[in-house]
């Protein structure tokens, strides 16, 4: 794709090509769902600080029934954004075709922003790859699901000495987890989790895998009783067995090389708050593995309807 493109440069141009992917057969209002609309000529809106004498409203249009003016962008991640429709375009696509990501400094230098902007720009896209609700689960008959957990954050060795806990821990101590399922040939899905129980994992194995699946993990004492649910084959890594026929944990483990890479060669540092999205855009750029880059950022810019997200819910902690 090339980013020269006019919807990576100009307003206009980003506008009519989010009006062409949302409302393919015209525009739609989304106060009260009907298709009977009238397109407004640029409008001058209101005086503010930054722009005295009213900034140019463009792309508004009216329902002739509620009579109630929208624009393409209310009801998705991008209302009420002051920021450029074709900077948002840029941004998502910058996103979407960078294998391991895009920093938030990078980011900003390439759209011409603030960092916190640019952070902020970054976490909405994110928020826009979330799957919405009532996707099928992984697996089904005949197919296969791996299941593992990886350890996010800085290693005890590399922490200031005021920060050391001063007695000889596990490899986990002071790090987030990340619990990990894999379709083989298929979609990815990670959660992050307080803690590696069979408590906490039973739960999220049970909602997002079919029973019928061949579910493949370690020999980690929480997946001991997973038989209960589902047709279950273990590896002993504990006696160096990785590869047993075809139960093995490979794939999941390949997962967790691209998202650690990402994470220690791209944001380097980012809070355990904000550590879900990060999940979501890694495991969205795996599941669209097979698809071109212009693809895979057409599917995220669909995925801006229906969702929000304000500065506020930003840094809260999901639940």
């Amino acid at each position: 794709m090339d980013i020269t493109a006019p919807r990576f440069n100009d307003p206009d141009k980003a506008r009519e090509h989010l009006e062409a992917l949302r409302w393919p057969e015209g525009p739609f209002c989304p106060h009260c769902g009907s298709f009977n609309a009238t397109r407004l000529p640029a409008q001058r809106g209101r005086p503010t600080k930054a722009h005295p004498e009213g900034a140019i409203r463009s792309g508004v249009i009216q329902c002739n029934d509620c009579r109630e003016q929208y624009s393409v962008t209310v009801g998705t991640v991008f209302e009420s954004s002051k920021i450029g429709l074709h900077k948002w375009v840029l941004a998502t696509f910058l996103l979407c075709s960078s294998k391991r990501g895009i920093s938030g400094h990078q980011l900003a230098r390439m759209l011409g922003v603030t960092q916190k902007t640019a952070w902020f720009m970054s976490h909405r896209i994110r928020e826009a790859m979330r799957p919405t609700e009532g996707e099928p689960p992984l697996g089904g008959e005949g197919k296969a699901v791996e299941a593992d957990e990886t350890f996010i954050g800085g290693k005890e060795k590399n922490r200031h000495k005021s920060k050391r806990a001063g007695r000889r821990l596990g490899g986990s101590w002071g790090k987030e987890t990340v619990f990990t399922l894999v379709e083989r040939d298929g979609k990815v899905c990670s959660t992050h989790v307080q803690s590696v129980t069979a408590a906490n994992l039973r739960p999220i194995l049970v909602s997002q895998v079919d029973k019928a699946t061949t579910l493949y993990t370690d020999d980690a004492g929480q997946y001991r009783h997973m038989n209960r649910d589902f047709t279950h084959e273990v590896v002993n890594h504990g006696k160096d067995e990785y590869v047993r026929g075809k139960a093995h944990t490979n794939t999941v483990e390949g997962y967790f090389s691209i998202l650690k890479r990402g994470i220690t060669g791209t944001y380097y540092h980012l809070s355990a708050a904000h550590l879900h999205r990060y999940c979501v855009e890694f495991d969205f750029r795996y599941n669209t593995r097979k698809d071109t880059d212009f693809e895979r950022c057409m599917t995220a810019l669909r995925g801006i309807t229906g969702k929000r997200l304000t500065y506020r819910r930003t840094g809260q902690v999901a639940a």
